[in-house]
């Protein structure tokens, strides 16, 4: 294992002096032994790492925190990060921090462009919950984010990611640049859900009313686990994010989906997570359980 650049180089925002690019990579499976849900193998190359797993509601659930030590994701930067979870496990993988992609080396050129991969397969009767706090897309920058999700035969998968465009608490907009976010959904082969945002810097997708209506912040949860009842997707809809924010849920005979529009991450957040609160019992069986790392 090594904790690396490939070959050197410059952190943080680009500047006009070259950097060499981060590759890191990080897969992760998730075990039983006994009624606890334990991290049965870790690999990492580069800077992706996870801390100790945590048990803070008992060893049925595996909290584990995933943590990119350089803070931010630059031109030319790779993540890729692989889960699985053998049948009847639990884990919930969350973040520390808000993800950070920064603006490309200048000419915007696809080599400077930036992605992260994710691939996650839950085994019969495992849950996966993937709830990691938001991702801020500078202006200039060239992200790709990909995510496939493989369930098989009664596997559960809650996920959301909260997406802010600029830094608009700096007065920065979302001007230039491109974003690609993608996630496929899975069950025994079958797809159950594709989800796909593709613009650039100043599309008009970006104030159309059938685009983001000139809000800096998107986001979408999503929960495979079969029909929901009835009674649960009432409650789901009467909760509000308390802003100006657009918001909607949707049932599907497959999956949850919910959606938030504005100008706050933390209210998207706060909205996603009362939604998870009113959720988990039904997927998970069990109460929802916050990690500490969110009210710190």
């Amino acid at each position: 294992m090594r904790i690396s650049p490939s070959d050197g180089g410059t952190r943080g925002e680009a500047t006009d002096l070259p950097r060499v690019a981060w590759k890191a990579e990080l897969t992760l499976r998730f075990g039983r032994v006994a009624d606890r849900s334990v991290v049965a193998e870790r690999l990492h190359y580069g800077p992706l790492i996870v801390q100790k797993p945590l048990y803070p509601e008992g060893p049925g659930v595996c909290h584990t925190i995933v943590i990119h030590p350089p803070g931010g994701v630059a031109g030319g930067d790779e993540l890729s990060l692989r889960m699985a979870l053998d049948a009847g496990t639990h884990a919930l993988v969350t973040t520390p921090a808000a993800g950070k992609w920064y603006k490309a080396g200048g000419s915007l050129a696809r080599q400077d462009g930036a992605r992260q991969d994710g691939t996650f397969t839950v085994g019969d009767g495992a849950v996966l919950e993937w709830l990691p706090l938001e991702t801020i897309v500078f202006d200039a920058a060239d992200a790709t984010m990909n995510w496939h999700v493989n369930l098989a035969g009664n596997a559960a998968y809650a996920g959301w990611e909260v997406t802010c465009l600029g830094r608009r608490a700096s007065g920065e907009r979302f001007l230039t640049g491109f974003l690609r976010q993608a996630i496929r959904i899975f069950r025994d082969g079958a797809q159950l859900w594709g989800d796909l945002v593709a613009f650039k810097g100043s599309d008009p997708l970006m104030h159309s009313i059938v685009g983001l209506r000139g809000c800096s912040v998107f986001g979408t949860m999503v929960v495979a686990a079969g029909v929901l009842p009835t009674e649960i997707l009432e409650r789901c809809r009467a909760l509000k994010p308390g802003d100006d924010a657009g918001c909607g849920v949707t049932a599907l005979p497959e999956i949850f989906a919910a959606r938030y529009l504005g100008h706050s991450a933390e209210r998207a957040k706060a909205y996603f997570a009362a939604l998870w609160t009113e959720l988990r019992p039904w997927y998970a069986g069990r109460p929802a359980h916050r990690p500490r790392l969110w009210d710190t």
